[in-house]
């Protein structure tokens, strides 16, 4: 008689012991989540509005290193200046990084 009434309630502590093993698998989720994988989904965010707001005469450095002044925008490229009189054509998706023109370098 008594040892069906523990086996009872042992079986009854089982699903308790399923949220237990699984409470700190949510948890690291949880962690990934809040320091990974939001600021990354963010910072994508910016570097799209920034790429998208690409205007003539910003100054551009591309995914390449190639740095320039933006002479003509278009809907999937931008045509860059990176000398006197010699320009290419980028495409927008590997533009890394925009600075308005006349912005003040960081170091001044």
């Amino acid at each position: 008689m008594e040892f069906v009434i523990l086996s009872a309630a042992a079986g009854g502590a089982g699903g308790s012991a399923f949220f237990v093993q699984l409470f700190p698998l949510l948890l690291i989720f949880v962690v990934f989540y809040m320091f990974l994988i939001r600021p990354q989904q963010k910072r994508a965010k910016e570097h799209e509005a920034k790429i998208n707001a690409v205007q003539k005469n910003d100054d551009v450095i591309t995914g390449g290193g190639l740095m320039g002044k933006v002479t003509k925008v278009a809907d999937d490229y931008v045509e860059v200046e990176i000398a006197s009189n010699v320009r290419v054509k980028v495409v927008k998706s590997t533009i890394a990084n925009v600075q308005p023109r006349g912005a003040k370098a960081a170091n001044d």
